[in-house]
């Protein structure tokens, strides 16, 4: 079944006007898991809480939970953070 074309949007023109990744252009979050160990989050606007086996950051529209086991918040900057520990789940709400 054949439908309209989608009509891309201003964000996603931009971005390949300037050859730049659109989650990028709009502000998003991004995700990074390096097996169970460690994960980085670009983008993010912040830690919401803190502890050993959860951890929230603010991805913008939606909170990233990370679940696992001595969780370590070991680098943040403005713009990007570095989770390490045992990681069991990621969830976004």
């Amino acid at each position: 079944m054949a439908g309209k074309p989608r009509r891309e949007g201003l964000l996603e023109r931009a971005a390949g006007m300037f050859d730049l990744p659109v989650d990028a252009v709009a502000g998003l979050p991004k995700i990074e898991l390096v097996g169970d160990k460690e994960l980085r989050v670009e983008n993010h606007r912040g830690i919401l809480a803190y502890g050993r086996e959860e951890i929230h950051v603010s991805g913008g529209p939606f909170v990233i939970r990370v679940q696992g086991e001595g969780l370590e918040l070991r680098a943040m900057t403005g713009l990007e953070l570095l989770i390490t520990g045992q990681i069991f789940g990621i969830q976004l709400a």
